[in-house]
């Protein structure tokens, strides 16, 4: 099998060398709208991978999947681009800047039949699968409370907020996804807050640097998503699953940054490695995870198990946080599906 790879970046670059690792897979053929960046990938990874001088010859070198992690802003237009070669497609999240553009996706992607595979790669991660699981058997009983937190070590650079979507589009839906996979509920209301007290070029690009929100599933759970871009114990994102009947905490492992506040700022019970630093080591196992399912979808051996409505229904929720915070009240998501004439999921 032979995919392509669309932007050569930090993530692009460690998905290439993920995707030459899963069985099936014979080549990578790499592109990049600066080619310079693309050839320079490809000799890195040491004749695994082919650079192409464009997108275009990209495809004519007959790939049988695509794989982008090029910038956000670019999402929708090359995930329509792989729909017309009619070639099955994995795009980092999200799928669009703005609910129109993941709207336009949906319907693309549904009426032309080709796999579309978003990457929320949390569904992947043993911890929220387990989790999952003890609450879909019947081990946690019914849910009342989920608390979720995610907290990056250090903020990224200023260019990438003006196109990011903010804290709770670029962060925090991970988060939203992800209950909505474990619960298989759907959030209704939402009430959010944000603050700055880092970087002032959050503030200039219409953003926050740490925000926490409240929301209602339709069964009357209750959740809390906190964020924030400056965690200076480490790279720190947990779920805590609490049911009537039992509960468990996704996250806690030899690597969580929690330190004791009883046993004079040492590290919690029994962590014996440094504190995660970034997403990427935190998450390893399900990138390597998610992107083997998806060499299976393009084989055509699986369906989607991220479709682009399910990150549709993610999106939904964090524009709700976001009105919430910017008009400072509660909102319920029908409020947003009537602007956009959507009924409930879609």
């Amino acid at each position: 099998m032979r995919l392509g790879l669309i932007g050569t970046g930090r993530i692009g670059a460690f998905h290439a060398e993920t995707l030459l690792a899963v069985p099936g897979v014979a080549q990578v053929v790499v592109a990049d709208l600066d080619p310079e960046r693309a050839r320079g990938l490809a000799k890195r990874l040491d004749g695994g991978a082919l650079a192409a001088e464009s997108i275009g010859e990209m495809y004519a070198a007959g790939v049988d999947g695509v794989v982008v992690t090029a910038a956000t802003s670019a999402h929708a237009e090359l995930i329509h681009q792989a729909l017309d070669h009619r070639v099955p497609v994995f795009c980092e999240k999200p799928v669009a800047l703005d609910v129109p553009g993941t709207l336009g996706v949906v319907e693309r992607a549904e009426s032309s039949g080709v796999p579309v595979q978003i990457g929320f790669q949390r569904r992947f991660d043993a911890g929220y699968a387990r989790a999952r699981a003890a609450y879909r058997n019947g081990e946690l009983g019914w849910l009342h409370t989920l608390r979720a937190t995610t907290c990056d070590a250090a903020p990224p650079p200023a260019e990438f907020i003006p196109t990011s979507g903010g804290l709770f589009r670029d962060c925090s839906i991970h988060d939203f996804d992800v209950m909505r996979w474990l619960t298989g509920r759907e959030v209704v209301s939402v009430y959010a807050q944000g603050a700055n007290k880092g970087a002032d070029f959050f503030t200039a690009g219409g953003d926050v640097d740490t925000c926490a929100a409240l929301l209602r599933f339709d069964d009357d759970t209750l959740a809390t998503v906190s964020a924030t871009r400056y965690n200076g114990a480490g790279h720190d994102v947990r779920l805590e699953v609490c049911g009537s009947a039992g509960g468990l905490v996704v996250g806690l492992d030899d690597r969580v940054p929690l330190y004791s506040a009883e046993s004079a700022g040492k590290l919690t019970w029994r962590q014996e490695r440094a504190a995660y630093r970034t997403f990427i080591e935190r998450f390893h196992d399900a990138y390597v995870a998610e992107l083997t399912a998806f060499a299976e979808v393009a084989a055509g051996r699986r369906a989607s198990p991220c479709a682009p409505r399910d990150a549709l229904e993610a999106l939904w929720v964090a524009e709700a946080c976001d009105l919430s915070r910017r008009e400072g009240r509660p909102v319920e998501l029908a409020e947003l599906r009537a602007r956009q004439g959507q009924g409930q999921q879609g």
